[in-house]
């Protein structure tokens, strides 16, 4: 098995929903773009990643709502071409939580507040997903990205470009987190990217730890479903 040296998680750039949360009324999820600051900050993150990377090839996975894919492009343009991509395609089982339907921006609201009340990892959004139905399905890429690994020619890195919760319930799987674990970390920031290193061990370890909500935030998360943390780094609970 060709395990990658090194697999690297990172959070699509700024949103149309990040910068306005009522957009969600109208606008179906997976058809939100990034707004030019998400742009930018995908460029940026694109000039980091040829750093991280070198000329050594990269695997890319990606959710298919626009914003990741236009993160990907905007990676793409910030690395200059110097990005060696070996394979990129898109798997649906990347994408971010399923919403519902559309709502108007009062509804949202209150459904957040039950979330945060209730706890993200097992409420289930109405005719959408919870927490818990997001880990089952990252659970079988996971299934698939070893069986990747079995390619004797895969390459020694790892893009995935994909959603907030996606992330943190990815390395949830992976690293076998707790429950109230995952309840205590925080979103990542848009286009914040976190890494796993291949170790002596054969295991793979997180090198860029999670910020995590004090028990303050976490209580006022409960309370109100609208911590400070949110609602200032990314626009709302949009993730």
């Amino acid at each position: 098995m060709a395990k990658p040296q090194r697999i690297v998680l990172i959070r699509h750039g700024n949103s149309a929903a990040n910068a306005d949360a009522s957009i969600r009324a109208h606008l179906p999820d997976h058809r939100i773009p990034l707004t030019p600051k998400g742009h930018r900050e995908a460029e940026q993150a694109g000039k980091a990643l040829v750093e991280l990377f070198g000329d050594l090839p990269v695997h890319v996975y990606l959710s298919p709502y626009l914003r990741t894919r236009e993160t990907f492009e905007s990676i793409k343009r910030g690395a200059g071409d110097r990005l060696n991509i070996f394979r990129a395609f898109e798997d649906p089982r990347l994408r971010e939580q399923d919403f519902g339907h559309l709502r108007a921006a009062e509804a949202h609201a209150l459904i957040e507040a039950e979330r945060a009340a209730y706890g993200s990892f097992y409420f289930r959004l109405p005719d959408g997903e919870s927490g818990a139905d997001v880990y089952d399905r990252v659970t079988t890429f996971l299934d698939t990205l070893y069986r990747d690994f079995e390619n004797p020619h895969y390459p020694p890195n790892v893009l995935i470009v994909t959603h907030g919760l996606t992330i943190r319930l990815l390395l949830m799987r992976w690293l076998h987190w707790s429950v109230e674990t995952f309840e205590r970390l925080k979103s990542p920031r848009n286009c914040e990217h976190f890494i796993l290193a291949l170790g002596a061990d054969n295991k793979y370890h997180l090198q860029t730890p999670m910020r995590e909500h004090s028990e303050e935030e976490t209580e006022e998360y409960r309370r109100s479903g609208s911590p400070v943390e949110r609602s200032q780094e990314n626009g709302g609970s949009h993730e």
